[in-house]
């Protein structure tokens, strides 16, 4: 989420209306980020509300994030056409009436198209901010500026799920989005206020059509590809073989395009640049995995632990106990060591986070579910801020921009196709588990048997005691396989700490 200071040609606010500026920018990026994980715990009851699976319900977070992505890469162009108050302006607003129409949606399908509308105006507010952020301060002020945006963006994933899980627990989950409204008007308003005298203005610039489409093409059939492959018995079915032949031709179409595109919509020449290649992988990966666990753990603590949405939430939360207060630190280290040395630590500490909750059980207390998740925050912060400088190292001031918006689409893209691929990995796994614990279950099983005779002892009919027996068999069977998942991201945060050491860091 990086961005680079604009020749903007107005003098830094001061005073007030500098403060105010902040507070506005600072809070249409607090909503944007909030609105990425307050569904996350909320997903259950959505699903339920609307009639549909909770992997299905997950295509709510896997199509915004999706959509974000997508549009990324577009801010340069709409910036230059449009002029970046006025879009930026336009995008909360957006993103208002979205969240709006989210909130009142009735059906699946209709939820998941909003959802693509609202992220695709997201999208565009992260490096808008950043760049209106910088365009307020003096030159010197820079760090200073971008230390306090990082603290908003990385607090709203501490409010996202607690306040998801207490809106859906007490009032309903529309609400998570209905709740956009009043903070996206005032954030807007102040925008406004403060901001409409100090936009460049418009200018025509030539956008590459073709690019786009092929790239919406692409990136959706894969999404879509994902989402559904478990639903339609994967490459049995007619349709997810012609998604896979449509994202990868599209694909193949997209690269030869735009390679020889004059004004490319995303430059794929700065996969020349060796650290931006292996950083933008060791970023893209790591979140994909990170993302896809955080998806994944409310998910888990609902259907097998019993948690209310409010509880879920509330054991995701403490990840910001350290990610807020270290990302300043952070901010000044990088200067001073070398950044690969700094993301090890994150990476290491992912590894650890995601081996401690290899072993969770059925019989985990609340305070061993937490105590990961607090360590987690350590790794968040030594994890993004430090990738950023191995990704930009020996690029030029003028290709700073389209690598900005490339490697924020590849690593919003993977966190989407993290999401889907993990909880769609944890449904296999927790079928697999859940055959293999239905086969023990027989007259040789001492155990068992004691269990049921137990149950009947104790009043329950033979059917009673089979069923919950069944619901038993079922809390096992999800919890061994998200321990699975669990275990295979500690491997793989191992191997990537290997990836960013391929860089080269000397000048």
């Amino acid at each position: 989420m990086s961005a680079v200071r604009p020749a903007s040609g107005f003098e830094p606010l001061t005073g007030s209306r500098r403060a105010l500026g902040t507070f506005a920018l600072a809070t249409a990026t607090f909503m944007n980020v909030l609105d990425a994980s307050i569904a996350n715990v909320s997903i259950p009851a959505i699903a339920g509300d609307l009639a549909v699976s909770p992997s299905q319900g997950t295509w709510i977070i896997t199509s915004f994030a999706v959509s974000n992505a997508i549009s990324v890469p577009l801010t340069g162009w709409l910036t230059q056409r449009f002029g970046q108050v006025r879009l930026f302006l336009a995008s909360v607003m957006c993103f208002v009436l979205f969240s709006l129409l989210c909130g009142m949606a009735t059906s699946i399908e209709s939820l998941i198209f909003f959802r693509i509308l609202q992220g695709l105006s997201a999208g565009l507010t992260i490096p808008l901010s950043q760049t209106l952020l910088l365009a307020s301060y003096p030159s010197h002020m820079a760090g200073t500026a971008l230390s306090w945006w990082a603290m908003t963006a990385m607090a709203a994933p501490v409010f996202g799920p607690l306040l998801g899980g207490w809106i859906t627990d007490n009032i309903a989950w529309p609400w998570i989005f209905f709740i956009n409204v009043p903070i996206g008007v005032v954030a807007g308003g102040l925008i406004w206020a403060i901001y409409r005298n100090r936009d460049p203005g418009p200018k025509r610039v030539p956008l590459d059509v073709v690019g786009l489409v092929l790239l919406v093409v692409w990136v959706g059939a894969l999404q879509i590809l994902i989402d559904t492959g478990k639903e339609l018995d994967w490459f049995e079915s007619t349709q997810i073989v012609t998604l896979a032949v449509i994202a990868a031709l599209g694909l193949a179409v997209f690269l030869a395009w735009e390679l020889t595109e004059r004004n490319p919509v995303v430059d794929l020449r700065l996969f020349g640049s060796r650290n931006f290649v292996l950083g933008t992988i060791s970023v893209s990966m790591g979140y994909a995995l990170y993302f896809g666990t955080i998806v994944l753990l409310p998910m888990w603590l609902q259907r097998s632990m019993g948690y209310t949405a409010f509880w879920a939430g509330l054991a995701m939360a403490p990840v910001g106990l350290f990610s807020v207060g270290l990302s300043p630190v952070v901010g000044r280290l990088v200067n001073r060591f070398d950044p690969r040395a700094i993301s090890t630590v994150g990476f290491l500490m992912f590894a650890l986070v995601m081996w401690m909750r290899s072993l969770f059980t059925t019989d985990a207390t609340f305070m061993v579910i937490v105590i990961p998740t607090v360590l987690q925050g350590i790794a968040v912060a030594t994890f993004f801020m430090p990738l950023q400088q191995v990704i930009y190292k020996g690029l030029t001031p003028s290709q700073m921009p389209a690598a900005a918006g490339l490697s924020n689409f590849v690593r919003i893209t993977a966190g989407g196709f993290g999401t889907s691929i993990s909880t769609t990995a944890w449904e296999h796994r927790a079928a697999v588990h859940r055959s293999q614990l239905s086969e023990s279950i027989n007259p040789a099983n001492t155990a068992a048997m004691e269990w049921l005779q137990r149950a009947q002892e104790q009043g329950l009919s033979e059917m009673q005691s089979l069923a919950q027996l069944e619901q038993l068999m079922e809390q096992q069977a999800y919890t061994l396989a998200v321990a699975d998942l669990f275990l295979i991201s500690a491997v793989l945060f191992v191997l990537l700490t290997a990836v960013q050491w391929m860089t080269r860091m000397k000048s």
